[in-house]
């Protein structure tokens, strides 16, 4: 579960939404239904000391994670976040009620621990740019991050999922328990918000 490296911030890239076929509908429901199944797997034998389980949830759900986090707290504070989110996770996993709700529970996990993150550090200010690592964000990343940041909560954690994460739709569906209508709503609103403030207003 460790990360060598900082987690690089990709371009952000301001895309259109579309809207799904029945078909794809169809293919959201069996990716959310399959992922509850294997999370359900996974969780039980987590339970009983098995590693390697979740070690599977957590390649299901760093993303997730790491996401929340970047919303809230600077880059270069979210990597070591992310490790205490899941040794937190795995710590307390007994008191988890239900495995459906595991992707929910993670997050909640999460936005407390940036909650606590700030109330512990008080005040803190990202680096210069002649002062940051290889892996900070170029400029136009931060000011699209920073412009996502200013958002609404549900506005900006699913577009970071969705542009920076690089999660599908389904898989933002799957992992925080958010229906697929939910998703698209979020994104589309969110993107318009996005594009009013980076002054690319959307085409009509």
């Amino acid at each position: 579960m460790s990360a060598d490296a900082p987690y690089p911030l990709p371009n952000i890239v301001v895309e259109r939404t579309s809207s799904r076929s029945p078909q794809s509908r169809e293919l959201i429901s069996d990716c959310s239904s399959a992922s509850a199944q294997q999370d359900s797997v996974d969780i039980a034998a987590a339970r009983r000391g098995d590693r390697t389980a979740f070690g599977r949830l957590y390649s299901r759900y760093v993303r997730l994670v790491h996401g929340i986090l970047l919303t809230r707290v600077p880059h270069a504070e979210v990597d070591d976040l992310v490790q205490d989110v899941f040794l937190q996770a795995m710590r307390h996993l007994s008191a988890l009620r239900s495995p459906s709700a595991f992707g929910g529970w993670l997050a909640t996990i999460a936005r407390r621990r940036a909650q606590d993150h700030f109330r512990r550090s008080r005040a803190t200010t990202e680096l210069p740019n002649d002062l940051r690592g290889p892996n900070a964000p170029s400029h136009e990343a931060g000011v699209a991050l920073a412009a996502i940041r200013a958002l609404p909560e549900a506005y900006r954690e699913t577009l970071i999922l969705r542009l920076v994460e690089g999660m599908s739709g389904p898989e933002i569906s799957a992992r925080t328990g958010l229906t697929p209508g939910s998703v698209r709503v979020n994104l589309h609103r969110g993107m318009a918000l996005l594009r009013k403030a980076l002054g690319m207003e959307e085409l009509t």
